[in-house]
């Protein structure tokens, strides 16, 4: 018990001292203090061990310091300073100890519950008797990613203790203006767990409430919801004024300190003296001095380091690895024709029997083979453990396939269509692409998003979009559309085995194309383009489906005497450039052709590449063949006008040469 209120008083005092140095101007930007929370935290962390996991957010300070962490390094990350936790790249919102089970904060309101639902999957399919502790605040019981993330938790039983702390306030919007009901632990009988109630200012009460959700858990009975009841006596951040609630109601509070509180019945339970207990005080004052002497004296990142930590080493297999179909008939492997739906497919079934920690999850994927049957009969060997079947939740499926790659699997997780995507954005981009860098790199996420896109099937605006810039866009992600059945099966077996998330893209319209396949074991690099037909006169580059209709078209532009050559990209992140910049200053004219919008698509940014690497070696402007500026059409007339066409590429090669 003393070291329960030495912890409260750790936090305690470092966030005085973050509120002193916010005041001038010292620690920079947002910062979400834990003052009057903190028994939750402590309360909470004391009914785990050392190696259970727990979850945080923007207001998470306290959960860091109660699992343990270094005041030193939380102010100097603070600080913003190459010492900090994330070395200055996370900051107050984004704190994260993964090395001690801290999975990290964020500062996306409930973010973190897919991510500690993801964990919990983690320790069930490891078979560890781990539990998650996940912390987020009364506003984010309203989220969809909380609903979504409870339910698939209670449907698998998974090892997760979700603890709101509810303070009463979102950020000025009262609880009993956001809830239909007085008690948020009222939300547990809509997902058939407990719903337990603690006093969030009593941290025996706290230990109490998650002990018995710990023991449940322990046992295999699944998650539980604790609300804890608690206040926070700052405003929501400094800027807060505090207008929507009474001076009255914070004395109220106020008078419930919880340290003080806490420290009284020790005093008066024999377990302290009041000397012992200024002593303590003064001990923690000066352990809070030092850390501040700590970040204050650290130097801030070197600029050089802007990038260190972004992506891990891409993965090659030095035995496996061939950069093409034409390299691999060289070397005499023996081949067989194929469809490209039945290459994913033996890549998803070589890459399980190969790890372990492989498993598949996500809607209609097990019993029904998935909406494009790549995933048809894996379950029969491996199991609805390691097939998994979820519930339409597109934001959970996300944000659990990260949570469960941070803690040591390798999901693949399907998102039916890429248009259902967007859906997942927040835990595909602000979680599985930036939780490395944002950590400080000291954290992998080895995920591969499945899904597919594109036109052709007459299924209109909400199941045919081109997607692939949203995510080459951002950082931390890695894009790759193969072509060809031999590309998809070598590519997405590399995807797997990389410690870097990415979102892998295949075209409705390419599963049922067939082609050569080697027999045995294979994988191809990424970042590395491919040649899919040599020529003189002009650079065709395209991916995807338009490879094939770019391959068309050169049959046709040949018959003219025009000799084109495709170079197909296969991943636009990591991108090879280089060959896109031989090829062009070989030919001196360039033609990019992709399906999605033409404003701000892909095609904008290789065309600007080109033009900055290669402005010299051009012969005309680099020209564009992309889809049309507009939601794509059921009937097929229009569906046909709005994406690119054999005679569209062939169009804009004549007027270039």
């Amino acid at each position: 018990m003393i070291e329960y209120l030495r912890d409260m008083l750790r936090i305690r005092y470092f966030e005085e001292k973050v509120m002193d140095l916010l005041s001038r101007d010292i620690v920079k930007g947002a910062s979400h203090l834990y003052v009057g929370e903190e028994a939750v935290a402590v309360g909470a962390v004391a009914a785990i061990r050392k190696d259970d996991y727990i979850t945080s957010t923007h207001r998470g300070h306290g959960h860091c310091i109660a699992k343990g962490g270094d005041l030193k390094l939380m102010l100097a990350e603070l600080c913003g300073k190459a010492t900090g936790y994330c070395k200055g790249r996370g900051g107050s919102m984004h704190i994260a100890d993964v090395n001690a089970g801290n999975l990290g904060a964020t500062g996306i309101v409930g973010s973190n519950i897919p991510v500690a639902t993801g964990a919990g999957l983690s320790v069930k399919m490891r078979g560890t008797d781990q539990v998650v502790l996940c912390f987020f605040g009364d506003g984010a019981a309203n989220t969809g990613a909380f609903h979504e993330s409870v339910n698939l938790a209670s449907i698998w039983k998974l090892p997760v203790i979700y603890v709101c702390e509810n303070n009463l306030y979102g950020m000025s919007v009262a609880v009993n203006r956001a809830f239909p009901f007085e008690d948020i632990a009222e939300r547990a009988k809509g997902y058939n767990i407990p719903g337990i109630i603690a006093d969030g200012m009593d941290v025996l009460d706290v230990k109490r409430a998650v002990g018995e959700a710990v023991e449940r858990a322990r046992k295999g009975e699944g998650p539980t919801l604790v609300e804890c009841k608690t206040y926070r006596f700052y405003g929501h951040s400094r800027s807060d004024a505090r207008v929507y609630r009474t001076r009255e109601e914070e004395r109220r509070w106020k008078a419930r300190d919880p340290i003080v509180t806490f420290r009284r019945k020790l005093i008066e339970g024999g377990i302290l003296t009041e000397q012992q207990a200024r002593k303590l005080e003064e001990d923690v004052a000066r352990e809070v001095e030092e850390a501040e002497k700590f970040a204050l004296s650290s130097p801030y990142p070197e600029v050089d380091t802007l990038y260190d930590g972004l992506y891990t080493d891409i993965y090659v297999d030095s035995e496996t690895s061939i950069e093409s179909l034409s390299k691999a008939k060289e070397i005499g492997l023996k081949m067989r024709r194929i469809r490209y739906v039945d290459a994913l497919n033996e890549a998803l079934r070589e890459e399980m029997r190969r790890d372990k920690r492989v498993f598949l999850m996500g809607e209609d994927i097990a019993l029904y083979g998935g909406a494009y049957q790549v995933t048809r009969g894996l379950y029969k060997e491996f199991g609805l453990e390691r097939v998994r079947d979820t519930p339409i939740s597109e934001a959970a499926i996300a944000g659990a396939a990260a949570g469960a790659a941070m803690t040591g699997l390798r999901p693949v997780a399907e998102i039916m269509y890429i248009d259902f995507s967007t859906i997942a954005m927040d835990q595909i981009v602000n979680i599985a692409a930036k939780n490395r860098y944002m950590f400080g790199g000291k954290s992998k996420v080895p995920v591969v998003y499945r899904t597919q896109g594109g036109a052709g099937r007459g299924i209109a605006a909400h199941h045919s979009q081109s997607l692939e810039a949203w995510y080459m866009h951002v950082p931390g992600i890695f894009v790759v559309m193969p072509s060809t059945p031999f590309d998809a099966k070598g590519l997405l077996k590399t995807c797997i085995r990389d410690d870097n998330p990415v979102i892998f893209i295949e075209h409705k319209m390419l599963y049922g194309t067939e082609g050569e396949v080697p027999e045995q074991e294979y994988t191809v690099p990424l970042g590395v383009a491919d040649i899919k037909k040599e020529g003189t006169d002009v650079t065709i580059i395209a991916y995807s489906r338009m490879v094939h209709v770019a391959l068309e078209a050169a049959e046709e532009l040949a018959e003219e005497d025009i000799s084109a050559e495709i170079v197909d990209p296969r991943t636009l992140k990591p991108l090879d450039l280089d060959t896109i910049i031989t090829s062009v200053k070989k030919t001196n004219k360039a033609i990019v052709v992709y399906e999605g919008y033409r404003t701000c698509g892909v095609g904008a940014e290789i065309a600007t590449l080109i033009m900055e690497k290669a402005f010299d070696y051009l012969d005309a402007p680099v020209v564009r063949v992309a889809g049309e500026d507009v939601p794509i059409p059921m009937s097929p007339v229009l569906e046909e006008a709005a994406i690119p066409s054999k005679e569209k590429i062939i169009e804009a090669v004549k007027k270039i040469i």
